[in-house]
């Protein structure tokens, strides 16, 4: 190599270096090393394809002379793959092709024919930095053996030179590639979160992708349930119109493969292998070039994003990523859109309920201001809604803290209150109802709703039962003393009565005697419900009491074969009670035992001192009681339930807890006992004065 070359060569190799060193935008710096070679090496064309770390084609660049082909990396994709670029990628060395037509490794087109431009001469050489291959430069001239080895030499220098130039230029549009699109992301996530109306995060949605991608028309379809088709539910730009309420299958075109493989697709600007061209897709939509992305929220499709046409022909290389990103954020935002719709509806419904009831409604804060009221509140209590909202709930009535807990702390753990109170009202007398409450959500606060329901209707039936029980029982009672007195007579009379008529007697005694009984036990129900006080305590024998009880029911246990026990020590002190009362007491205890224990069965009457109580109890061998009849059974008219059907009324056990409460005792079922029932009952002993 002559001094004169090697002058040449450095002064080439310093300007190509000054020309690239003073850029960073790739593809300056691509069409300046293109034009240098060309200039130096004497091609009348050329080309550069940047790869990427894959050795995928990412950029590229054409130049004819001194014209400059935009777009091209789509056509240089295949000569990368088969062509002589490609040979020269895969063996890392450079080429020289003295005639195209005879080696095999340059692709052959059209313009390669005798009949267009022919026969060529080639230069191709790979551009390498850091033992990476950054990309490929070719250049070609019109006459075949135009290049020798001297001007592959001038072509290696240049390359040599260059790459890590075009490495630099690469990286830097890749980080300007990255900030444009996390600007674009981080604007997007901005704009679109900052609505919850469908309507709106659909056009704030379209809006911001068809900004970001500059296309002609954007479209928005969600998926109805799995498997399900895609709607179009919104559209922007060209013929958007005609797009919303398109449905398309989930298993067909370019949606269904987006789905099965779960990630965006570009269909390129290639006709003749775009499915999708000349309105395929949309009838009224020239769909050239398509770019559909995944609508996602929670790892699951959800919707997909349609962007057709870009402006340019093309999408930019960061196209599907900034969709992607995009429709990831919308899934988000379209999912929390719906569930505000959701509640928006679910508390419309609810506010229609509240009105429309036909109970009195209040919705109070946990101090119990009143908040809302429904229609029937405000015409029952006389209040406008002003008024009411200044008033406090205790203002319309008493709480009945017992049942809600202090500073309701029963209704915080989602249980629900009921009571009966008087609701005052504006003008006119109190209303009694029957209060219900428990907290709620009401328009996204944590609320007391109070139901009061009125019972003015059944307070006046009870009262006329009352009065008709009291009245019935006091007219019994009168013909009832007159048959007892009138057998007792006829006893008398009867001096020598034979067997068979004494036991008609005393059998006519007994009924008389339960009937006095029962009429006597509802007659105590109606006083002691009205809170009656007792007046008749005396000191009596629990004993007595006890013998006087089986003394009662001896002549029905006898017949079923039953055995009675007493369980009663000898120092037991006096009872404090009405003598008459607790006898009826024991019987309906002792009764109400022998009705549910089989034949030959057990029934035991026991007693024990228990501090300034005696404890007397009842217990039997017989079915038992099941848990969920155990709370109820002192109540009225309520009776056990069990496989046989038990005669009677279901006051018995009722007028038994009352009379016993009246007595300020208490009586319970022994949840321990497991075989059969055992009552017990706590009574005051009497005190030595």
């Amino acid at each position: 190599m002559t001094t004169d070359h090697t002058q040449n060569l450095l002064e080439l190799l310093y300007r190509v270096s000054r020309e690239v060193a003073t850029v960073l935008d790739l593809r300056t710096v691509l069409q300046r090393v293109l034009i240098a070679a060309i200039d130096n090496v004497g091609g009348e064309r050329g080309s550069i394809v940047v790869m990427d770390g894959h050795g995928n084609p990412l950029h590229s660049v054409i130049v004819y002379g001194q014209r400059i082909q935009d777009d091209t990396t789509q056509q240089l994709r295949a000569t990368v793959e088969r062509g002589l670029a490609g040979w020269v990628v895969r063996n890392r060395k450079s080429a020289l092709v003295p005639d195209t037509s005879l080696d095999e490794r340059w692709l052959h087109r059209p313009d390669d024919d005798v009949e267009q431009s022919g026969a060529k001469a080639a230069i191709c050489v790979p551009l390498i930095a850091h033992e990476e291959i950054v990309g490929v430069m070719t250049i070609v001239h019109s006459m075949p053996n135009a290049f020798d080895n001297g001007h592959l030499e001038l072509m290696q220098a240049i390359a040599d030179q260059t790459g890590v130039a075009i490495l630099n230029a690469r990286l830097y549009t890749e980080s300007q590639r990255q900030a444009r699109v996390m600007t674009a992301l981080a604007e997007g996530a901005v704009t679109i979160n900052a609505s919850l109306q469908m309507d709106d995060v659909y056009h704030r949605i379209l809006n911001q992708a068809s900004q970001a991608l500059q296309v002609e028309t954007v479209a928005l379809a969600l998926q109805e349930g799995p498997g399900g088709d895609f709607v179009f539910h919104a559209a922007t730009g060209d013929n958007a119109g005609s797009i919303i309420g398109k449905r398309v299958p989930a298993n067909k075109g370019v949606i269904g493969k987006m789905v099965r493989e779960g990630r965006g697709i570009v269909i390129p600007a290639l006709k003749e292998k775009n499915p999708f061209a000349k309105g395929d897709f949309f009838d009224e939509i020239e769909s050239n070039v398509i770019a559909v992305a995944p609508i996602q929220a929670q790892g699951k499709i959800i919707g997909v994003m349609e962007a057709i046409n870009p402006i340019s022909g093309v999408f930019d290389p960061d196209a599907l990523l900034v969709m992607t990103g995009i429709g990831s954020l919308a899934g988000t935002t379209i999912q929390n859109a719906q569930l505000f719709e959701q509640v928006e509806e679910t508390q419309k419904r609810y506010r229609e309920l509240f009105n429309d009831s036909i109970d009195p409604i209040l919705i109070t804060d946990w101090d119990g201001l009143i908040l809302e009221a429904n229609r029937k509140a405000l015409s029952l209590c006389g209040y406008d809604t002003n008024a009411i909202r200044k008033l406090k709930i205790e203002e319309i009535h008493v709480i009945d803290w017992d049942s809600v807990g202090k500073e309701f702390d029963y209704l915080r753990d989602n249980h629900t209150a009921t009571y009966e109170a008087i609701l005052q009202v504006k003008d006119g007398d109190g209303i009694p109802v029957e209060v219900y409450l428990h907290n709620v959500n009401f328009e996204n606060e944590q609320v007391i709703q109070w139901t009061f329901r009125n019972i003015t209707e059944r307070k006046a039936l009870d009262a006329l039962r009352d009065d008709l029980a009291s009245m019935i029982y006091h007219d019994l009672r009168s013909p009832l003393s007159n048959v007892i007195s009138s057998l007792d007579l006829l006893d008398s009379l009867l001096v020598d009565k034979d067997e068979a008529t004494d036991s008609l007697i005393k059998i006519v005694g007994r009924s008389t005697a339960r009937m006095e009984r029962l009429i006597s036990s509802l007659l105590d129900i109606s006083r002691l419900e009205t809170g009656q006080p007792i007046a008749t305590q005396q000191g009596h024998s629990p004993k007595k009491l006890v013998q006087d009880a089986f003394d009662a029911v001896t002549p029905g246990t006898e017949t079923r074969r039953q055995n009675l026990y007493k369980i009663l020590p000898d120092d037991l002190p006096n009872i404090w009670v009405d003598g008459d009362m607790i006898s009826r007491v024991l019987i309906n205890l002792i009764e109400n035992s022998s009705k549910f224990t089989p034949i030959e069965g057990n029934i035991e009457v026991g007693a024990k001192v228990d501090g300034e109580w005696l404890q007397l109890w009842v217990e039997d061998n017989g079915i038992g009681i099941s848990s969920e009849d155990r709370a109820q059974i002192f109540e009225k008219f309520v009776r056990v339930k069990g496989k046989e059907k038990i005669s009677g009324l279901g006051v018995g056990l009722a007028f038994c807890r009352l009379a016993v409460e009246g007595h300020g005792g208490k009586i319970w079922v022994d949840n321990d006992y497991q075989a059969g029932t055992r009552i017990n009952i706590n009574l005051p002993i009497k005190k030595n004065k």
